[in-house]
């Protein structure tokens, strides 16, 4: 009951009172609110834009998101849709990813604990190349990291991703925002602008907070340019020795009140086999 209260308050904030101002939620997806914006005073006071290095200040973000370490780490996520502030769907998943030192990418296997009716598929990522499995037909198909896996999360937004790696960064300008939690913060816009081919999103636009590097906020779009989605980062904790976010909150581009929650927790160093991470594993891989 806790649970489900607590979840009901995320909404209500992100659909109604985050901008209670007087903007309606759809065209504040478009814009923030003018009377939290003070991109061009807070500019005056920062760095000269020419001045900063919008790629490490991206990669400096990635290290926030995602644990850097070769032997691997592991966490769970549960993925929780609501539709006019109604849950609808759930799914718990058992991550456990892998840095590759010469490639600077990350090898994801996405394991599903819960519910039932999917309780032992399996979503690899290894390089360019990404497999869904399904024990019932012990058989593995090729799927792109747009596939959508539960709400408006896809596959490219579970497995660990370097998007310093996957997209090439460009400063916007510093700009003052609200976050997640109504609360204004003094960040960095970046454009991404997808750097390979198999990116999850054509391009990004990212807030990151200038003296922590958390990322704030984002805004995902299509290859058509249409705003897919906007994401919150929220409920920064110590994991595995990092503030990092664990709340995600992602919200329809087209219909705000599609709302998809992404929770972390269980963060932990695993020695994660290679063996776990090739496709023709995944017929014998058993969770833990």
């Amino acid at each position: 009951m806790t649970l489900r209260v607590s979840v009901m308050s995320i909404l209500r904030t992100f659909i109604t009172a985050l901008w209670a101002s007087g903007c309606a939620v759809a065209s504040c997806l478009g814009a923030e609110p003018a009377s939290h914006s003070t991109a061009s005073t807070h500019a005056a006071a920062a760095p000269a834009v020419g001045t900063l290095d919008a790629q490490a200040i991206l990669a400096a973000s990635d290290a926030v998101r995602n644990p850097e370490t070769p032997s691997g780490f592991g966490m769970s996520i549960v993925l929780t849709e609501y539709r006019d502030a109604r849950e609808v769907d759930a799914n718990t998943l058992a991550i456990y990813s892998k840095l590759d030192p010469q490639s600077g990418r990350y090898r994801t296997l996405v394991s599903y604990v819960g519910p039932p009716r999917d309780a032992g598929k399996l979503v690899l990522e290894n390089g360019t190349d990404m497999w869904f499995f399904d024990p019932s037909s012990e058989a593995s198909i090729r799927i792109s990291p747009q596939q959508r896996l539960l709400g408006q999360a896809s596959t490219g937004d579970v497995v660990s991703v370097n998007l310093a790696h996957d997209y090439r960064a460009a400063l916007a300008a510093p700009e003052d925002i609200t976050d997640g939690n109504r609360i204004l913060r003094h960040c960095y816009k970046l454009e991404l602008a997808a750097a390979v081919s198999d990116a999850t999103y054509h391009r990004i636009e990212l807030w990151i907070e200038q003296s922590s590097s958390r990322p704030v906020k984002a805004r995902f779009y299509s290859d058509s340019d249409r705003l897919l989605k906007v994401a919150y980062y929220r409920r920064f904790q110590r994991e595995l020795g990092v503030e990092r976010p664990t709340e995600i909150v992602i919200i329809d581009g087209l219909t705000p009140t599609w709302v998809t929650v992404m929770r972390y927790s269980a963060y932990a160093w695993r020695n994660i086999p290679d063996s776990w991470l090739q496709r023709d594993y995944l017929p014998r891989f058993r969770p833990e």
